[in-house]
């Protein structure tokens, strides 16, 4: 007869309690069947594991197996409680790659909101360009990525998360700040604008003679509204970009031209098999998301 943790779990029990009866109510059997598993016990190792039938002093032999037998039960139940958990999604693992302007929208509110289903989780959180996160995504090194998907979704599962609308971002005191409603190409054909890789994307035929006669170009967000704040010029981003940001005082307008915006899409290998912890991520992101969204659309309509 093989040694079950059961019957260890049941003599360990009976040890603790020091009679059968006691023992019998914590395992929800009657005392009959505890005595039974007991003799199977003792008969399997050849001695007896107490001194007397009362069950109340241990021979050697039975403090010994007390010992062990404790000692694995409890890397047992931990074990259980480990897989439990993961399958469940309460423990586990997420590496998670967005760019900067959800990291610091979407991703906030999904942890205000839910953090108590991640105690147990380690949640590991990158913000990086597309590019790096479409490279990270190609070498397994993250579980979700939130990004503009490019020309380089191939082996990807890919999920629309939004439209993020480009505007122009301008200081109060510029003169377009006085305006209301989206902002046409011809409007700033004049301005000094501020060029920034997010912006150099919009295909626009207007879009790229504006950009060409760009005399400044920065890549750090910091830096950009720096300037703009300082009404150096006026430079065009996502919406999102400029509300995670926190740019308090400049003034967003979107842009008249309805293909200025950028897709942004939830991303993950086709041939990974997401964690039970990493597809719940994924639906709380898509619930603030979808939230977002509504909230835009809502402001302009």
């Amino acid at each position: 007869m093989a040694l079950k943790i059961e019957m260890l779990r049941g003599f360990a029990t009976v040890a603790r309690s020091g009679n059968l009866s006691d023992a019998a109510q914590v395992l929800g059997r009657t005392p009959s069947a505890v005595s039974m598993m007991l003799k199977q016990l003792e008969t399997h190792l050849g001695e007896p594991l107490f001194e007397t039938d009362r069950k109340s002093k241990l021979t050697a032999l039975g403090a010994f197996v007390l010992e062990q037998a404790e000692r694995e039960l409890q890397q047992f139940d931990n074990m259980v409680r480990a897989i439990e958990g993961f399958a469940k999604a309460t423990h586990g693992h997420v590496r998670i790659a967005t760019v900067p302007s959800v990291a610091g929208t979407i991703i906030p509110q999904v942890f205000s909101r839910h953090i108590n289903d991640y105690v147990n989780v380690d949640i590991e959180l990158r913000d990086m360009d597309s590019h790096s996160i479409l490279h990270e995504l190609s070498r397994d090194r993250i579980d979700i990525g939130i990004a503009t998907l490019g020309q380089q979704g191939a082996g990807l599962s890919s999920q629309h998360l939004l439209s993020d609308t480009f505007g122009v971002i301008c200081a109060p005191s510029h003169e377009l700040a006085d305006s209301t409603g989206p902002v046409t190409w011809e409007a700033l054909a004049d301005e000094r604008l501020i060029a920034n890789s997010l912006s150099a994307g919009i295909s626009a035929a207007a879009s790229v003679a504006l950009h060409d006669r760009a005399m400044l170009s920065a890549h750090n967000l910091t830096s950009i509204l720096g300037m703009v704040q300082a009404n150096i010029g006026i430079t065009i981003l996502p919406e999102m970009a400029v509300r995670a940001s926190n740019s308090a005082g400049l003034v967003f307008r979107p842009l008249m031209e309805p293909h200025a915006k950028r897709e942004i899409h939830m991303l993950r290998r086709a041939d990974s098999n997401q964690s039970p912890a990493a597809r719940l991520l994924e639906r709380h992101i898509l619930q603030i998301a979808k939230e977002i969204s509504r909230d835009t659309v809502m402001r302009h309509p």
